[in-house]
This record gives structure tokens, sequence and C-alpha cells, in this order.
């Protein structure tokens, strides 16, 4: 997405009327959503993001998220590792995991998961020409 789309897409959301917050967990788990997750940063910039995936690990909730908007040393392929934060006020919010070992691992079940998925998919029988 280039910049002057998400310009006026952040100049469009600041004249729309805020709802009530919603929760998290619930945004993540609905599979009927497709649209972006907006997370706002510690500067106060609206950050969008693509939900690839949940992963319950280690009795915490992790989230798989790609970044739709730039930010600075994460590569267009790349993908965050996010837990869900009950502690740190009324509603859960999303943290970076920042402990590496634990990100590779929610990583790998992701991984699992896909093969475990494309496994149970049919083989695509060739199409006759």
């Amino acid at each position: 997405m280039d910049k002057k789309k998400v310009q006026k897409i952040e100049e469009a959301s600041k004249n729309v009327p805020q709802e009530e917050p919603v929760n998290i967990i619930d945004v993540l788990m609905d599979e009927n959503n497709k649209d972006p997750i907006v997370l706002m940063d510690a500067n106060g910039r609206r950050l969008s993001f693509e939900q690839i995936a949940v992963i319950p690990h280690n009795d915490k909730l992790y989230c798989v998220l790609k970044p739709i908007d730039k930010i600075e040393n994460v590569q267009d392929d790349e993908a965050i590792v996010f837990y869900v934060d009950e502690t740190q006020g009324e509603e859960p919010v999303l943290m970076v995991e920042t402990d590496e070992k634990v990100a590779m691992d929610v990583f790998d079940e992701y991984y699992d998961l896909l093969d475990e998925e494309q496994s149970k998919a049919p083989a695509k029988k060739p199409s006759k020409k």
C-alpha cells in the first residue's frame, strides 16, 4: 500500500466516530474478520497489520501479524509475534514478544500447523487439455 493511500486512510479514520474499545481476543478469534488489525506504537503512530495466525503456546495466546505499514528494521516479507497481555489494564492488549526463543517456538508451531493443513488438503488433479 502506498504512502498516500495510508495517509488518506489515517485522515479518514480521524473523522470517524470512535467505537467502544474492542476486545483484541474477540478480534483475533473471529474467523470472518478480514479487516487489518490497527495498533498504536509507543509514539502514538497507528500501524496496520494483517493477521496471519493465532497460536496458543505455553498457556499464552500468541498471534503472528504481518505489517501492512512500513516499520523500520522489518522487511516486507517478515511477520512479528505478539502475545496477548491481560495484565495491562481492563482490556487485553497485544505486546511484541521480545524473547527470540519463544518467538521462534511460536513460528515453529505455525509452520507445523501449515504442514498439517497442507497434508489434509486433497491433492489437485492435473487438468486435461
